[in-house]
């Protein structure tokens, strides 16, 4: 088991990491009945994305941990109505402004980025737009 996941009422759950204790709230968005006080389960998707896409790179690319230190990215997900789901994640990153990267650190981070694990298991038809930012 990797998580539990509890009803705490008001559209809310209560998610619990088993191996660490840690744990996080969920909350139905403001636009379906929620209050939009915590992320949403399906913010938790372009979020999942995000984290995986930087972690693979710091599993990947160990050379370049210290440059990957500070990156930030912002995540937008985009909902469609007809039905109600998830129709694209967009991501920008940042990178920390005393790095620079070569170009083939370039290429090779992004590769690694387009192949991690919840990438690969988003389904097809969501749309995915990555701005890498580069300076």
């Amino acid at each position: 088991m990797t998580s539990t996941v509890t009803y705490s009422g008001a559209l809310r759950t209560l998610a619990t990491h088993l191996q660490s204790g840690s744990s996080f709230e969920t909350d139905a968005p403001s636009d379906n009945q929620g209050m939009g006080a915590r992320f949403s389960p399906t913010d938790l998707i372009g979020t999942s994305l995000a984290a995986c896409m930087l972690t693979t790179m710091a599993i990947r690319a160990r050379d370049l941990e210290e440059k990957l230190k500070g990156t930030i990215t912002e995540t937008e997900k985009i909902m469609s109505n007809a039905p109600r789901k998830i129709s694209g994640i967009n991501i920008r990153f940042t990178w920390p402004t005393a790095q620079v990267f070569s170009e083939e650190e370039k290429q090779r981070l992004e590769s690694i980025a387009w192949t991690c694990p919840v990438k690969e298991s988003i389904h097809p038809d969501i749309q995915l737009s990555v701005d890498f930012n580069w300076k």
